[in-house]
């Protein structure tokens, strides 16, 4: 492992280690007594963020549960840069959202993205009642309207200069996007990282109800089981070998392919950042924290890291077409998330590669590297996950033999409505079979 990959590695683990985390609440805790202030979560508020639309129609039930302020900001949206992917970022976020709202118990947003004029507007009326406790009805009320009529309303506040503090506080306390919640060191997306900051307020006390659980738990609905006339179900599953999220989720994919019986297309693609896309620091700190809390609380080991950027990964692809012949393709990727992201084993070495084939049950010496055809493998698989509207991972797509649109989502916080959704095409009987590769 060469000098800059290893000093790499070192800081992506200081970032993801417990201690880090204990340490910024902790100097938080500090920083808020010392000015003698009240503990309060910060929520910032995207009006035209379909998330921001879902968080704040809960704003209330938190308010209730727990003794600590909520303090609402008016943001803009997040820079281009922090997109990821400017042409398929606002679309995706619509359609996700109004996949998630009712699994939750929230309102949709619309179908289309409201126009600059009424954003503007609903600012301008958010901005007027931010410090009052009717903040999240009117939002709501607000919001509503925007994303259902487009919110013909007046603006009567200074809007930049709202939007502009709401802004700079965001970016002081180390984050860029809307939706989100900070209490004392620590960020929390929208709903779908709810329920691990009410876990937190009620681990430090701040609960009303003596044996308080969160208000706001993830999803629940009853799992999906394999049985003999549940399949024509085909399950797409774009991972990557570089993403903390897909080695936090992988092990899950593999139950619920497991336990459903759907046919597995396992389709691997270049990580984002080696393929061009930015990924600024604030972003890169927040994803890394984030997925190790995420790995803590599903008890995956993360934390022990040697980084495959470049050329690691595409020497461990250009194996992949082998191993996915022998049908050991999932056994093989997730050997490789498990070897960079737990147990800090050389994956840029040949022996470091040799003994994650040899747990996925290859024999390192009978396979073959083939660079040209794991490249197009790639390349192909790219292409089919950016024609479903998605550019992250990883990736899902679910499809069946009625001819029904593809449901398609992103992200290791989606696989339970990826099972949701096996779970819904499979009711229907259909024929299949169940194949890995």
């Amino acid at each position: 492992m060469n000098l800059a990959r290893r000093f790499r590695s070192t800081m992506m683990g200081v970032i993801a280690s417990p201690s880090l985390l204990r340490t910024r609440r902790a100097r938080a805790r500090l920083a808020r007594r010392l000015r003698g202030d009240a503990p309060a979560i910060h929520y910032f508020h995207q009006v035209d963020d379909p998330y921001s639309h879902l968080a704040v129609q809960k704003i209330d039930e938190i308010r209730a549960a727990y003794r600590v302020a909520v303090r609402p900001h008016l943001v803009g949206p997040p820079l281009p840069e922090f997109q990821g992917d400017t042409a398929r970022f606002a679309a995706w976020a619509l359609r996700d959202a109004s996949s998630v709202a009712p699994w939750y118990g929230v309102g949709s947003p619309g179908d289309v993205l409201p126009e600059a004029a009424a954003v503007r507007h609903a600012n301008a009326v958010l901005s007027s009642v931010l410090d009052c406790d009717t903040f999240a009805t009117r939002a709501i009320e607000i919001g509503t309207s925007l994303w259902h009529s487009g919110a013909n309303l007046s603006p009567d506040a200074p809007v930049d200069r709202v939007l502009a503090e709401g802004n700079r506080l965001r970016t002081r306390l180390g984050h860029y996007l809307g939706a989100m919640f900070y209490f004392e060191g620590e960020w929390f997306w929208g709903l779908d990282r709810l329920h691990l900051l009410e876990r937190r307020l009620i681990d430090e006390g701040y609960a009303v109800q003596v044996d308080a659980t969160p208000v706001v738990p993830m999803p629940q609905f009853e799992r999906v089981r394999h049985s003999g006339d549940s399949v024509g179900v085909t399950l797409e599953y774009f991972p990557s070998l570089r993403s903390p999220y897909t080695a936090v989720g992988h092990g899950r994919v593999a139950d619920l392919v497991q336990r459903s019986g759907v046919t597995l297309k396992l389709r691997p693609v270049i990580p984002m950042m080696m393929r061009g896309i930015p990924a600024p620091r604030n972003k890169q700190l927040y994803i890394m924290m984030d997925a190790a809390r995420e790995a803590r609380y599903y008890g995956v080991p993360f934390g022990r890291f040697v980084d495959p950027f470049g050329e690691p990964v595409l020497n461990a692809f250009s194996y992949f077409p082998a191993a996915s012949e022998q049908g050991l393709g999932m056994a093989f990727v997730g050997s490789y998330l498990a070897a960079a992201f737990g147990e800090g084993i050389d994956i840029s070495s040949a022996k470091g590669l040799g003994e994650i084939m040899d747990r996925a049950g290859l024999v390192a010496a009978d396979l073959r590297s083939d660079r040209e055809a794991s490249r197009a493998l790639l390349d192909d698989n790219l292409s089919a996950m950016m024609d479903a509207g998605l550019w992250g991972v990883p990736s899902f797509r679910v499809s069946d033999e009625t001819g029904e649109p593809a449901f398609a989502c992103w992200g290791q916080d989606r696989i339970w409505r990826v099972e949701a959704e096996i779970a819904r095409r499979q009711s229907r009987g259909t024929d299949g079979r169940n194949e890995q590769g």
